[in-house]
């Protein structure tokens, strides 16, 4: 009766002592699992009145009616009527999964996209911060994602791309952090490591206020200047359809972003660069204008335009920027030198 939302005779089964905690015995499911799976949400809360475990987890996969419902967009009326009867948004299985990192990880970011379950969850009050006994946390899956991109075909990397930045637009504005530690887990450390593919979204984090360097434990643990010019003093190996001056353009546009969403610029200790190739100069030009800024206190100029790009965050700060009533000089002043830059890169 579950399974067909037949939610008379349900009703009638419950009334004369039908076990709500009856387990298939193939699946181990209980009928609130499988209402969940078939998406009747009127039976979810019929089961949950008359008494259904509403955070029960199965025996086999410890998966609960919540990570159930989060799992595929079609369920996402379920996933509704189980956080309005109460159910632990932050609840999690044996290996530390909740359901907000069950919506992550099911999606792949052009078959399945859980963008409004996702939504959903963060608004019901999903930790942003939760992280399994292996270390994954809200940005695995995107950072997984990025990674399928390389090679892929154009219109599946256009999906995933968007999936992608959308997710992370939704966890940033819930208070999550991309540039934590550990590196391989820090979603603006992966994008500025590879800031020629990942240009839209890293612009996006940094002009939301990303840290550019390691959030705890400063430019020591890792640092966005010192992967950017790694990545310029390497052999040089462009792709074909992209000129080492084009990678030369992205450079700058991340370097100048870093710059002017910062109001003490904040170098790696260690920070000496031997580039090579054809661009060997204008890397050396480019490192020797970063130590100059470094050395000099920031001009009040500087410090102003800082203070106005923060106070206008988040994303898309240039856009917010035209619209300001002030001239076009000041205007042009306040944007990013590289505005727009990268915009039709995904």
């Amino acid at each position: 009766m579950a399974e067909l939302g037949l939610m008379r005779a349900a009703d009638v089964l419950l009334r004369n002592g039908a076990n709500l905690n009856f387990e298939d015995p193939v699946t181990y499911y209980t009928a609130l699992h499988i209402a969940v799976l078939r998406n009747q949400p009127d039976m979810v809360e019929l089961l949950v009145r008359h008494g259904a475990d509403i955070n029960r987890r199965d025996r086999i996969h410890e998966s609960s009616p919540l990570d159930l419902a989060s799992e595929e967009p079609e369920r996402l009326p379920c996933l509704r009527r189980l956080l309005e009867l109460g159910a632990d948004v932050n609840a999690a299985d044996k290996h530390g999964k909740t359901a907000l990192l069950h919506a992550l990880a099911s999606s792949d970011g052009v078959q399945v996209h859980n963008t409004d379950n996702i939504r959903l969850l963060l608004e019901g009050g999903a930790d942003v911060k939760a992280t399994t006994k292996d270390g994954d946390t809200v940005f695995t899956c995107i950072i997984f994602l990025l990674g399928e991109t390389v090679g892929g075909d154009k219109d599946e990397v256009r999906l995933i791309n968007r999936f992608c930045l959308q997710v992370t637009q939704l966890l940033l504005a819930h208070g999550a952090d991309p540039s934590e530690c550990p590196a391989h887990e820090s979603l603006t450390y992966i994008c500025l490591k590879s800031f020629r593919l990942h240009l839209p979204l890293l612009r996006f984090l940094l002009e939301s206020g990303a840290a550019y360097n390691c959030s705890l434990h400063g430019a020591g643990c890792w640092s966005g200047f010192h992967l950017v010019f790694e990545r310029l003093c390497a052999p040089l190996g462009c792709a074909e359809e992209e000129s080492c001056g084009e990678l030369l353009r992205k450079a700058e546009t991340v370097l100048d972003l870093m710059v002017t969403n910062s109001p003490k610029l904040r170098l790696p200790a260690s920070f000496d660069i031997h580039p090579v190739g054809s661009l060997a100069g204008q890397v050396q030009a480019l490192h020797a204008s970063l130590r100059q800024l470094e050395r000099h206190p920031p001009p009040l100029k500087h410090l102003c335009r800082v203070s106005i790009r923060l106070h206008l965050q988040p994303w898309p700060v240039d856009t917010k920027v035209k619209a300001l009533p002030l001239p076009d000089r000041l205007k042009w002043y306040l944007l990013s030198a590289h505005s727009g830059a990268g915009e039709d890169d995904s």
